[in-house]
Parts: structure tokens; sequence; C-alpha cells
């Protein structure tokens, strides 16, 4: 039997916060076997308020809220962590809705699997505007965190890991690799990342396989503010800081190699350009080269704003 604290973090999402928590609870799964730990990183909204809401619709869920101060999403994680009573943690946005089926498989593949102690699901975006925006491709399909690696299990691969919107892993892990790195991850507003990379690569090189689930899968909210080239930039800049600061935290030679593997990834994305552009695709090309450019600056020039 396998039991679950499924956390969640949030920060003023109070118009997807109910309806995330809504899904959970109403999974085909027993609620004995599971806990949901929520999170508040010091909304300014009615989160706290939609919570009580929750826990009044569902009395027989074992909920438990809690108001982390440092702010950051890793320092909520952190939390998250500390704060879970089962072994088997499950991490989600605030915006992702779950399949009805998702406690369920899960559960199935891991007393099936036993040998799986991180994993990751398919994230499928639900667009907020009806359609996807005219710059989406193959290539830029995780800047909405879309993930879909097929209808099989698998392995991720060296460069790939979990997205945060889906993720999880057994309790021990952080017992391995230690916690998220709180120097990385989003915080308040701002678009840094690189903690679940960083994390999962502490992981793996502590021989701690990463195995992709595909039918433990999430509708992921996508707001049209996500949607735009501004937030495009916004993304590139916060990717851009976040693996600056990764990189030089491992040293110098670390950060020498991502910034050849900056320069390869320009070719790579000039290539794409031309094609697009001899495509009649022009948008997804365009698009491909303001987001390169804007990791580029900041990872060899600057930091983006933590905040």
């Amino acid at each position: 039997m396998v039991m679950f604290s499924i956390i969640i973090c949030t920060y003023n999402r109070e118009k997807y916060l109910y309806t995330a928590l809504q899904k959970m609870a109403e999974n085909d799964f027993s609620p004995m076997l599971y806990e949901i730990v929520l999170v508040n990183n010091n909304s300014t909204d009615s989160t706290e308020e939609e919570c009580r809401r929750f826990h009044a619709d569902y009395p027989s869920i074992r909920f438990r809220y809690f108001v982390e101060e440092q702010q950051g999403l890793s320092h909520a994680r952190n939390r998250g962590i500390r704060e879970a009573k089962e072994e088997m943690l499950i991490f989600l946005d605030d915006d992702s809705f779950v399949h009805p089926s998702y406690l369920k498989n899960l559960s199935n593949h891991l007393v099936t699997h036993p040998e799986i102690q991180a994993f990751g699901g398919k994230i499928i975006p639900l667009y907020e505007s009806g359609d996807p925006p005219a710059w989406l491709s193959t290539w830029s399909r995780s800047w909405v965190s879309a993930l879909d690696m097929g209808d099989q299990i698998r392995l991720f691969k060296k460069k790939q890991y979990p997205v945060g919107a889906n993720m999880g892993f057994h309790k021990s892990c952080t017992h391995t690799a230690g916690l998220f790195n709180t120097e990385l991850g989003r915080c308040k507003k701002n678009l840094m990342g690189g903690e679940e990379k960083e994390f999962f690569f502490r992981l793996r090189s502590r021989n701690v396989s990463l195995f992709y689930l595909p039918d433990i899968a999430v509708f992921h909210a996508i707001p049209e503010s996500r949607t735009t080239l501004s937030y495009v930039k916004r993304l590139g800049d916060g990717i851009g800081s976040s693996e600056r600061m990764r990189c030089l935290r491992k040293g110098n030679g670390v950060f020498l190699k991502r910034c050849i593997e900056e320069i390869l990834k320009w070719g790579a994305t000039l290539l794409l350009w031309c094609y697009y552009i001899l495509t009649g695709r022009t948008t997804k090309g365009n698009v491909l080269v303001l987001f390169r450019w804007h990791v580029s600056r900041t990872l060899f020039f600057q930091g983006a704003e933590k905040g």
C-alpha cells in the first residue's frame, strides 16, 4: 500500500486554487491514503479563504495548511517536505488539475515497480484563450510547461528531468540529495527557475533514476499573459539568470561549459530560424531567436532581479 503527501505551494492564485484542490479530492482513490499539504507563500489575495472553503466542502480529506514566510517557491517546497507525514511526495502547481485516475495510476505503478523513487508525468496545457500561441512549436513547448514523452513508461534522458507542475519522489531522496536550492526558483512574480533541474541532476548523480509515467497526467492552466512576447522575454531572462547562478555555484569550469553549450544552442536556433522562415512560419522562428537572446544576455552578463 502506497500513501502520499500531495504538496501544493501557492502564491496569489485564488483563481485556480480551489479547482486544483477539488480535482484532487474527487480522484478515484481512498482519502485515507493521502494528505494534501498546502503551503501559502505569503499570498495577499483570498487564498486562505479558498482553503477554508475547500476544507469545509471536503471534510473527509486530510488537508493541512501552512504559511511559509520566507519568500520563494523553493522555500515553500522545502517547507512542504518538512511538514509532509507520508513518505511518497507529490508536487503539483496551484493551477494543475489532475486526471481523475491520477492517484490510482500512480499507486499501481509504484506497487508494480518498487524501484521507482523519482518521477514526473504528462502535462497538458489548458489555454484559457482556447488556442495555443502562434509562436508555439516543438522547441518552445517547455515554455508553457508542456510535457509529453509518449504513452510508455520510460526514463528521462541525460538532460531531461520532471517538471514542477507534476513531479514527485520518495522522501528518502532528500536524505540522498538534500532539499531544493533556495537561491534558485521563482520568487513572487519573477520567472527564475532552475531549482527542479538542479535537484533532479543531484539525484541522478547519486544513481537515482528519473521515471516518466505517462498516465499520471495533469491539465495545466495557461492564462493569456503566459502567451505574450513580454512573457517570453521575461522567461528567457529568468532562465539565463538561473543557469548563471546554478553553474557559477559549481565553479568556473561548469560555467564555461554551460557558456559553450549556449553558443552551440545559438547554432541550432539559427538553423531552426532558417527552417521556419523558409516554410513560411516566421513567428515561430523569430520567437525562438528572441528567447535565445534573452537567455544569453543574462547567462553571460547579468542576473535577473530576484523578486
